[in-house]
């Protein structure tokens, strides 16, 4: 059994970018929320990086059904619960923990781990994972070096979404290969616009991410 499930897998993939956001005000959720809907873009990854994150999270599960809303740096099997029971339709991580992958795949919790070398992949599949995230991946060489490392497992139909310093013009290059099934872009929303409130700003960066996945994909 896949631990993504793959309708929401299909879903995130037509989207072609995933907004990757940090609050420390969850007042700030739902206005953002919609700002993104507003360009286009209806996938976001709420970091729990910060005291409000879970409070963020469930602003805009409650608020936002339109958003299709997931949760990353999901690092123990409490914030997996977490997540879960406030809404959240995936979750996320930087790295390849079999323990996280497998409790995820019991709660029947959509999971995609972080994965940076050939082992991190192979555990991932072990445990029946197919989309991965690619993490972090402007340190470690980009699309060049993303393409190199997954050509082993070309055979097994994964896809892999970049996080990590991704740029709108680095999110072209990914989006024109198939392997990518959307990037993760904190570029879109960072943390300063949203703390400015600047939704007009913030909307006009994801019309412009909607734009560049719509031509690399046709490019293709």
């Amino acid at each position: 059994m896949e631990i993504f499930d793959p309708v929401l897998a299909r879903k995130i993939t037509v989207c072609g970018n995933i907004a990757v956001v940090t609050f420390d005000n969850p007042e700030h959720a739902v206005p953002l929320a919609h700002a993104l809907l507003a360009g286009g873009i209806n996938v976001m990854e709420l970091t729990l990086r910060t005291k409000t994150a879970l409070d963020s999270l469930a602003q805009v599960a409650n608020n936002v059904p339109e958003m299709i809303l997931g949760a990353g740096t999901v690092l123990t099997v409490e914030q997996l619960l977490a997540v879960r029971d406030i809404g959240a339709a995936f979750a996320v991580a930087p790295g390849c923990n079999p323990h996280i992958i497998q409790s995820a795949k019991e709660m029947r919790m959509s999971f995609a781990p972080g994965v940076m070398t050939p082992s991190d992949i192979e555990i991932a599949v072990g445990l029946g994972c197919k989309l991965l995230k690619y993490y972090p991946a402007s340190v470690v060489g980009g699309f060049k070096a993303i393409k190199t490392l997954v050509a082993p497992y070309a055979h097994l139909g994964l896809t892999y979404i970049p996080l990590g310093g991704i740029t709108p013009e680095t999110t072209a290059e990914y989006l024109a290969s198939p392997l990518i099934a959307a990037c993760g872009g904190s570029w879109i929303a960072p943390t300063e616009l949203i703390k400015n409130k600047d939704w007009a700003t913030i909307t006009a960066n994801a019309k412009q991410a909607c734009a560049i996945a719509d031509a690399a994909r046709a490019a293709r």
